[in-house]
């Protein structure tokens, strides 16, 4: 039952691919797919590039062409839940496209013609992936990362993921999304579109985030760095304990 891991940016799966043992690489679809086993499974490994439509036609090419059985987004996201702050770990439990905006016609965030504005995660990964979570800690890296990113005392949390076709990084818009989404505890922008396609395919998705930013006016400042010295790091661990729990 091939897993395939999914994400936006390379750096978010730094070092991936060199935990697959007997790794194939294929091109397909204009994308780079890198095939192999890690612990003992099939995973296939995939960069979706930024943005929903990217993201969507990755996970069908993933369910289509390599025969995925489940999904797993990982990297990183905005935090937008006073509570969620950078370091923290965000685990989707339901998805939603923020941007989504068929009225008069539907709802708003409504998709037209499925009767939904959420989409749920797959429970039984959500509840491995909170187990994995839960093996990965600040531990992780030295002193110097921890001070620079304030990365002491990182949490767990589980809820809305919200996505969309921009790059939240002014205070004010993150706060209408806060007044519009109370509950939203995240900002990205493939997950909710990802979580459509399994939908379609019934193919079971989760996403994990880590919090790089407060998706506010200071969202780009520390951006490529993070990326580089803590988001490929922690993906690593987290997705070697996650593997190591699938049946």
């Amino acid at each position: 039952m091939p897993t395939a891991i999914l994400s936006a940016l390379p750096e978010e799966q730094h070092g991936l691919r060199e935990q697959l043992d007997g790794t194939e690489h294929v091109r397909h679809a204009g994308r780079d797919f890198h095939t192999g086993r890690w612990h003992g499974r099939p995973v296939v490994l995939a960069l979706s590039r930024i943005g929903k439509v990217a993201a969507a036609t990755t996970a069908t090419a993933l369910i289509e062409r390599f025969g995925a059985q489940r999904i797993v987004f990982t990297g990183v996201a905005g935090g937008l839940c006073p509570d969620v702050r950078v370091g923290d770990t965000v685990i989707a439990t339901e998805f939603l496209q923020h941007d989504m905006n068929a009225l008069p016609l539907f709802p708003r965030h409504e998709v037209p013609l499925y009767g939904l504005s959420r989409f749920a995660a797959n429970a039984e990964l959500v509840g491995l992936l909170s187990m994995a979570a839960s093996a990965v800690s600040s531990g992780l890296f030295d002193g110097a990362t921890r001070a620079r990113f304030k990365l002491d005392g990182m949490r767990t949390h589980k809820g809305l993921l919200i996505s969309g076709d921009r790059f939240v990084s002014a205070a004010q818009e993150a706060m209408t999304l806060q007044r519009d989404l109370p509950d939203a505890l995240a900002v990205d922008m493939e997950g909710a579109a990802v979580a459509q396609v399994c939908y379609d395919y019934g193919i079971p998705f989760a996403a994990v985030r880590n919090i790089s930013d407060r998706a506010d006016d200071a969202a780009h400042v520390d951006f490529p760095a993070y990326l580089s010295q803590v988001a490929g790091k922690q993906a690593r661990a987290l997705i070697s304990a996650l593997l190591s729990l699938l049946d």
